[in-house]
């Protein structure tokens, strides 16, 4: 009823709204929700087996325009999913790259021979990516001895004519990345907007969540970005050469 609620402690209320704001903010960061979601024009996700049957058409009408797909990891793993999602974000319009996760402990020219198998004459439109983070790799393993393998993988794709680009994260950037694989393009998973605020445009395409929404996909998928505009988007995707297609 009017006239019967208690004063307000201004100072109370203002101190729990305080604290509400910061836990929402800690729990959004630690979890790999959008902090604060990316104006820019060119929009994309990548994904794997483990996100299930997708309607990739239905993706492709959500504003989606490329699609990056894991096809391998280390020197014997081959997503099981990869064929399927790569033959059917084809027939949608999506524009395709593929991944690979880094293993550490390898043998980096068994690693690319492993991605170049399962990629081989299969249409790609972004540069073959390899995923190297210290997430689900064997601690401790020297920096210079993952460098080494990293370096020899990215040099066997190269010289058979693949166009390679790095993606990592925030702490993966400090350790493999930043003064060593400059001349590398670089695929950013960071929760900062912008990510990388020293060195913006070192970053060319960036996941900004993990916990993204997309229709023809059950789940959370993640979501990235082309930092750019769209006319540099195709530009780049235009500048990229590839090996001749062929199939065994």
């Amino acid at each position: 009823m009017i006239g019967l609620h208690k004063p307000l402690n201004v100072s109370a209320t203002l101190t729990m709204l305080l604290i509400a704001a910061w836990c929402a903010l800690t729990t959004a960061c630690s979890s790999g929700q959008v902090v604060v979601e990316p104006n820019l024009p060119v929009n994309g996700i990548d994904i794997s087996s483990h996100n299930g049957k997708i309607d990739f058409e239905a993706v492709r009408a959500d504003s989606i325009d490329f699609v990056i797909i894991k096809a391998t990891e280390g020197s014997t793993f081959k997503d099981p999913a990869f064929h399927t999602n790569h033959t059917n974000a084809l027939k949608a319009g999506l524009k395709v790259g593929a991944y690979h996760f880094f293993r550490f402990e390898t043998n980096g020219q068994q690693q690319a021979l492993n991605l170049i198998k399962a990629v081989r004459g299969r249409h790609l439109d972004l540069p073959i990516i390899i995923d190297i983070e210290e997430w689900g790799n064997p601690e401790p393993c020297p920096t210079p001895e993952i460098m080494g393998r990293l370096r020899e993988m990215i040099s066997y794709l190269e010289s058979q004519g693949y166009p390679v680009m790095i993606y990592t994260n925030r702490d993966g950037y400090e350790r493999f990345v930043e003064n060593q694989l400059e001349r590398v393009p670089l695929w950013l998973c960071s929760f900062d907007n912008p990510p990388l605020p020293s060195n913006n445009d070192r970053v060319t395409l960036w996941q900004y969540s993990h916990r993204g929404s997309v229709n023809g996909i059950e789940g959370d998928v993640d979501r990235n970005a082309f930092m750019g505009q769209r006319h540099e988007y195709i530009e780049w995707l235009n500048s990229l050469s590839f090996p001749p297609q062929y199939y065994d």
